[in-house]
């Protein structure tokens, strides 16, 4: 707002440059267009949440429906350390296009100088003859303003104050990259995170069951019904459990870190706020992913990638306008005198105006050299772009798949807990019943814990991939305010 400000108290200026402007050399920037298919790639349908081809929600996070997602995610916004680097890149920006845009106004300079001067007797002050009686040392004041006003009249300025704001709309867009990322990578820790938890409470409650088994066999082997083999069994199977929570700790731990770090918080500051185990977030049943000719608008790699590409068009305009004369309208006026009071007395004004033409007429191959090289970016940030772009509609087409497909194991692993529960709900029953001895029983039941864990892992998994997906579609970014 403070540049809008500014430049708008010196948009008179800017107009009467244009009007002494003669033309602007260099290429005109045009917004690059890229063919785009119509629709995303088809997944398939028959899935717990399904896509479609709606508006992409700016505040996909709270689809999930989890409280402490969402304040975590505002915490986001005022805390990351990034985002604070990123704002200040912002606004570094701003201050060097208002340096650039300074160059199309007039300067004016006021100095007042003071000179003790002695002529040598055999100097150049030789060559005349001085008036009777004049001296070889004396002072001289003046009171000097000095104004110079380069007219720009092929564009060069221009051309720079071009490029300086295209330079400053790639830092937005680099800021809302930051934004984006981050707000994603908080969400999957706190996914994992919450993952982590329930996979820990699985393990905790299998570990229960495991230990009353041992404690049955124990019994049973005491009444003389089993054998140490069974014992040994069905003790291996507690401590193997057991084995299993300290991984567990230990990646809590991590992830709740990860959490603080992106907040800008010590280790362990969210221990007490997150260590409490919650419920996994469920993904909405329907997830609105846009239309591909609308994922360039919304990304913001892409955004800036064409802000990159601008600001390398207008340096190759910069290049192209050095080798044309640069014109300059300077001017110097004052008084001055041989004595102190002099300098301020308005008869004794000094007054010099005119043009100064600067002409290139040999630089060594420099200026060619030069716009060798712009070109050359000019054509590396084309070609960028195009990459940005392919890469956006094939991080959309991945997360799509990935999310649909995560929904199709889920869905196979659903059906395997179910049927590895009936083995061992039939294996105990036989057990019990002498039919066969506790190593089944213990089999079975490692196929269930395994399928307990696959199924919260699967669910961790299609939580991520939605946010990959969120994140693939360009959506969140918005919700983090311009820098003031």
């Amino acid at each position: 707002m403070r540049l809008a400000s500014r430049l708008r108290r010196l948009g008179a200026a800017a107009a009467l440059t244009g009007l002494l402007a003669g033309c602007t050399v260099g290429p005109r920037f045009h917004r690059p267009t890229t063919a785009t298919p119509d629709a995303f790639g088809a997944e398939p349908a028959d899935v717990r949440s399904t896509t479609y081809a709606g508006a992409v929600d700016s505040t996909w996070w709270t689809n999930f429906h989890d409280p402490e997602l969402d304040a975590l995610v505002a915490r986001l916004a005022k805390q990351n350390l990034d985002l604070r680097v990123a704002a200040e890149r912002v606004l570094q920006g701003r201050a060097q296009t208002e340096e650039a845009f300074s160059q199309l106004l007039p300067h004016v300079d006021y100095t007042p100088d003071y000179m003790r001067t002695r002529q040598s007797p055999k100097g150049f002050i030789s060559l005349v003859t001085p008036a009777p009686g004049a001296p070889y040392e004396y002072d001289l004041f003046q009171n000097k303003i000095s104004a110079s006003w380069e007219l720009d009249l092929f564009g060069r300025v221009r051309r720079s104050v071009e490029a300086a704001r295209a330079n400053t709309e790639a830092a937005v867009e680099a800021r809302h990259e930051i934004a984006l990322v981050a707000i994603s990578d908080l969400a999957q820790d706190y996914m994992a995170l919450r993952g982590v938890q329930a996979r820990e409470r699985i393990a905790q409650a299998n570990l229960a069951v495991a230990q009353r088994n041992l404690q049955l066999v124990r019994d049973q082997f005491a009444q003389g019904l089993g054998t140490t083999l069974d014992v040994a069994n069905a003790d291996a199977q507690v401590a193997r459990i057991a084995g299993t929570l300290p991984a567990f700790s230990t990646a809590k731990a991590a992830l709740i870190n990860a959490i603080g770090l992106e907040l800008a918080l010590p280790p362990r500051a969210l221990e007490a706020e997150l260590e409490a185990p919650s419920a996994q977030p469920l993904v909405p049943p329907r997830v609105p992913v846009g239309v591909p000719s609308a994922l360039a608008r919304r990304r913001p790699d892409i955004r800036q990638a064409e802000a990159q590409l601008h600001a390398a068009t207008a340096r190759t305009g910069v290049a192209v306008a050095q080798f044309y004369p640069d014109v300059t309208l300077t001017g110097h006026v004052g008084p001055e005198g041989l004595r102190f009071p002099d300098a301020f007395s308005l008869p004794n004004i000094m007054l010099t105006v005119g043009p100064q033409i600067d002409v290139p007429l040999f630089e060594g191959g420099r200026l060619r050299a030069m716009l060798r090289l712009r070109k050359s970016e000019q054509r590396e940030a084309a070609t960028n772009y195009q990459r940005v772009v392919l890469q956006a509609w094939q991080d959309v087409d991945n997360a799509l798949t990935a999310y649909a497909q995560a929904q199709k194991q889920r869905e196979q692993t659903v059906h395997v807990l179910a049927e590895s529960k009936k083995a061992l709900d039939a294996a105990r029953q036989q057990f019990q019943q002498g039919q066969i001895d506790f190593l089944n029983v213990l089999t079975a039941q490692n196929e269930v814990l395994q399928a307990q864990d696959a199924l919260s892992q699967s669910d961790t998994d299609i939580a991520d991939d939605l946010v990959s997906l969120y994140r693939a579609l360009g959506g969140g970014w918005e919700t983090v305010g311009e820098p003031g």
